[in-house]
């Protein structure tokens, strides 16, 4: 199943509620209850451990993944809105087309993941690992990348508007085909102009800090 029928069947059949997803032997729903009692110290806690989990169109709205392992998970489409990522491990994991909007992230761990067509506007990517991740054709409007590491990640075709670069190390990355004019891009950055960018606009990272 491709990206855009995963979509239209979240769009005409709804997410998938954490209690109707199985992982292993339990429901997706009772790994993040005992999760939710792990991180705040409780009895019965349990860190969850959802390493190459298919979670495709999973439901996560407003649940508290803080320290969750997700390493190398199929979150295809999936809902992460209102809900914490807080140094949660996505090494490597699929997030095509996920809705990240209002989610925090500080310090989660992604390098390698796939966030093509991700949903990821307005939020605080603050001092994580995204290193050699893909944000292509992703919406990163007035998204905060403050701190992060983006070391040869891929921005071809993303919508970067009012995108704060500001504090990152753009070495090996990919802004190709990026409208970076209200872009905050980092004080010593040099803007490569191609004949084929139509406004000069369209750019290449080199190893400006």
């Amino acid at each position: 199943m491709g990206l855009m029928d995963l979509l239209t069947n979240a769009n005409t059949k709804g997410l998938r509620k954490p209690k109707s997803i199985r992982v292993g032997d339990k429901r997706l729903s009772d790994i993040l209850e005992a999760h939710a009692k792990f991180h705040k110290g409780q009895p019965g806690g349990l860190r969850a451990d959802l390493t190459g989990a298919d979670l495709r169109l999973a439901d996560f709205t407003q649940a508290d993944l803080t320290g969750a392992i997700l390493v190398r998970a199929n979150l295809e489409g999936a809902n992460f809105k209102q809900a914490k990522l807080t140094r949660a491990n996505l090494s490597g994991a699929n997030l095509r087309g996920a809705d990240l909007r209002n989610t925090d992230m500080t310090e989660a761990i992604l390098p390698g993941a796939d966030l093509t067509e991700a949903l990821a506007s307005g939020i605080e990517l603050f001092r994580c690992d995204m290193s050699d991740a893909s944000f292509e054709r992703a919406n990163l409007r007035n998204t905060n990348f403050r701190g992060t590491n983006i070391k040869g990640a891929r921005f071809k075709g993303a919508d970067m508007g009012v995108t704060i670069l500001r504090e990152t190390d753009l070495e090996g990355v990919d802004l190709s085909g990026v409208d970076l004019t209200t872009t905050l891009m980092p004080r010593n950055y040099q803007r490569t102009r191609t004949a084929s960018a139509p406004s000069g606009h369209e750019a290449k990272a080199d190893s400006s800090h």
